[in-house]
C-alpha cells in the first residue's frame, strides 16, 4: 500500500472532489485516478463510488476512519525530520559542572528551549574527568567543563575562566587582610572538593610544600556547597566568584594575590564530531555565545 495513495485518498474524501483534491496536490487528474485504482487494487475493494455525486462506500468510509492516525503520525513524523535535519529538533545529551550547571546555565538553556520547542536537552552534572569518560563512551554529546588530558580524542574549546576568590566566617583571622595570598592559607583549614576535581589538584600543587606539614582540610563533594560551609564557620574555600551573588550573610569575600587558581572551562566534544551538527550544533554555539557574555555579567556586578 502506498503512502501517497492513502494520503491522496484523504484529500479526496475532505474535499469531495476529484478534481480539487488534484489541483491542491498540484498532480494531474489521471495521477489521482491512477493512485485511487491502485488503493482500491491493494485492499481488493472498493473505496468510492464514481458518479456525478462522489459517495465513500463502507469500506471507504472505514478505511477513512481506520487510516486517519496513521496520515497525522507520517505527516508529523515528517515534519520532525525536516525540523531534525534544520537543527531545531533533537535530543541533546549535555554534561556541565559545578557550579557552571547551577549558576549560568539555567537561565541560558532556558532561552535556548524557549526558542527551540522541539528540541530535548538532558544535563548530567558531574566532574570534568566523569565527563570526558562519559563523552568518550557515547553517553553525552557535549560537555561544559575543564580541559581534558592531552592525546584523549577529544575536542576542547575554551570559552571562559572561572575567577576564584576567598571565602571566609566572618570572625575568621585572615578577615583582617585585604587580600590574601596561598601562602596565607597554608596556616588554616581549607575546604577542598572532590578528589576527581581538577581545581582541587591545582590547589594542591599550589599549597603543598616539599617537607611541609600536612594542610588542615576537610573535604566537600560540591563546589557549590562551600559557601554553605564557610557560612557554618567550618573553615575558609576558595570559591568561584559566580556562585557569591548574592554574598552569603555570615561571610566575608577577599580577593586572591594573584590568579593562579583560576580555571579555564570549555566546549568538549569527540574530535569525530566537531563542529558538532543538527540540534548539538545549535546548542553549541549557543554556549560558546553567551557563556562567556554570563561570565562578564558576573564579573561586572561583583563586588568585593
Amino acid at each position: 500500500m502506498d503512502l501517497k495513495s492513502v494520503k491522496t485518498f484523504h484529500r479526496i474524501a475532505s474535499l469531495g472532489s476529484f478534481n480539487r483534491a488534484a489541483e491542491e496536490l498540484n498532480y494531474a487528474q489521471s495521477t489521482v485516478t491512477m493512485q485511487m485504482q491502485k488503493l482500491e487494487a491493494d485492499l481488493g475493494m472498493r473505496l468510492m463510488e464514481r458518479g456525478r455525486t462522489f459517495e465513500l462506500t463502507e469500506a471507504g468510509r472505514l478505511f477513512l476512519e481506520q487510516s486517519a492516525h496513521i496520515v497525522r503520525d507520517i505527516e508529523q513524523l515528517q515534519t520532525t525530520m525536516t525540523e531534525l535535519v534544520a537543527g531545531a529538533a533533537g535530543h541533546i545529551r549535555l554534561g556541565v559542572v559545578e557550579p557552571i550547571a547551577s549558576y549560568r546555565l539555567p537561565g541560558i538553556l532556558a532561552r535556548f528551549l524557549h526558542e527551540f520547542p522541539q528540541i530535548r536537552v538532558s544535563v548530567c552534572i558531574a566532574s570534568s574527568p566523569v565527563l570526558s569518560q562519559q563523552l568518550l563512551h557515547g553517553e553525552l554529546d557535549l560537555a561544559v567543563c575543564s580541559p581534558p588530558l592531552l592525546g584523549t580524542g577529544l575536542y576542547f574549546e575554551p570559552v571562559l575562566t572561572e575567577h576564584f576568590v576567598v571565602l571566609l566566617p566572618e570572625q575568621h583571622p585572615l578577615t583582617g587582610q585585604q587580600t590574601i595570598s596561598i601562602q596565607d592559607l597554608r596556616r588554616h583549614r581549607l575546604l577542598i572538593t572532590a578528589a576527581d576535581c581538577p581545581y582541587r589538584r591545582k590547589l594542591e600543587m599550589l599549597l603543598q610544600e616539599p617537607g611541609g606539614p600536612p594542610l588542615d582540610t576537610v573535604e566537600i563533594g560540591s563546589m557549590s556547597a562551600l559557601k554553605h560551609y564557610v557560612q557554618c564557620g567550618i573553615g575558609a574555600a576558595l570559591v568561584p566568584a559566580s556562585v557569591l551573588q548574592p554574598e552569603p550573610a555570615g561571610t566575608v569575600i577577599r580577593p586572591l594575590m594573584d590568579d593562579e587558581v583560576d580555571m579555564t572551562c570549555g566546549l568538549l566534544c569527540r574530535e569525530p564530531d566537531y563542529p558538532p551538527r543538527l540540534a548539538a550544533g545549535r546548542l553549541y554555539e549557543v554556549l560558546k555565545k553567551e557563556l562567556p557574555a554570563a561570565d562578564s555579567l558576573k564579573a561586572g556586578t561583583f563586588t568585593l
